[in-house]
């Protein structure tokens, strides 16, 4: 099993060392990077890359490691109980499996993505430390101990909204995905839109690097967001030259809500036109 990247998905060499280093040595390979750099549809990439299936574990910040096992419904159980369904008497009727026991129970070696762990409260990847280190875990109300046959390609993904522990750390590969630049940017519009004139792309790359070397901005464009914006700019058929006017007066780019979404960055490069504006008088 080598991760080698995939035609719609553009990965550095060093991700695709992390990848393949995670896999040999069969611990989660935890990948840390701004926001809308690939982190989350990676495991989707190297689900199709090597042939093998994606089983995908969302957290939110009401999400707890015991429903990445399994949960009890105790509730449905007593409401069949009353209306005497023979179901009852089978406890396992009642066992929801999570997506670790998915992950586990699978014949082969599935890619599972536990995406965004930070998200969740602060103990949550501290109790799932044993489950993903010993890949076994054990159903108090069956009695049984579901083992994985083979340890499944595990992906967690964080934002760094939160630390995450030293003991949790130290059971995975770490990789941080830097900010492409503007070579490899180029090279994932390509993929996405083949075809395209490379001197809209040019202009569109330099204002999109300039944005995000603006001091005091708030939140900085990602990827997507750029990807977003060609889109716009293909659709609404804006050529290379309107791209490339420097009107001090016109600061803020054309259909730039694809790109700055917040109302402080945007009265940010209002007064940057002001600035400009009063400078030219």
């Amino acid at each position: 099993m080598r991760f080698e990247g995939t035609a719609d998905y553009v990965a550095t060499g060093d991700l695709k060392m992390a990848v393949n280093a995670a896999i040999v040595l069969e611990r989660p390979l935890l990948v840390k990077g701004e926001p809308g750099t690939g982190k989350t549809i990676l495991a989707s990439e190297i689900a199709t890359s090597i042939g093998v299936p994606l089983i995908e574990w969302h957290i939110k910040s009401t999400t707890k490691a015991q429903q990445g096992l399994y949960e009890y419904d105790a509730v449905a159980r007593l409401r069949d109980s009353q209306l005497g369904d023979a179901r009852v008497h089978d406890i396992r009727n009642y066992i929801r499996r999570g997506k670790l026991w998915e992950a586990f129970a699978h014949d082969g070696r599935p890619v599972l993505l536990i995406d965004e762990i930070d998200k969740a409260d602060i103990e949550f990847p501290n109790d799932l430390l044993q489950e993903l280190d010993r890949m076994e875990f054990f159903v108090y109300e069956t009695g049984e101990t579901v083992k994985a046959a083979r340890r499944p390609i595990v992906i967690i993904t964080s934002n760094n909204e939160k630390e995450l522990p030293d003991a949790f750390l130290r059971r995975c590969f770490f990789h941080y995905i830097r900010f492409p630049d503007a070579e490899t940017m180029q090279s994932i519009v390509d993929v996405h839109f083949p075809g395209i004139k490379q001197r809209l792309v040019s202009e569109a790359l330099n204002i999109f690097f300039e944005l995000r070397d603006v001091p005091g901005l708030k939140k900085k464009p990602s990827t997507s967001e750029l990807l977003d914006w060609l889109k716009l700019l293909l659709n609404e058929d804006i050529s290379p030259e309107t791209l490339r006017e420097r009107d001090p007066r016109k600061v803020i780019p054309p259909l730039h809500g694809a790109l700055l979404k917040n109302e402080q960055d945007v009265m940010l490069f209002e007064r940057l036109a002001f600035m400009a504006r009063r400078e030219g008088r």
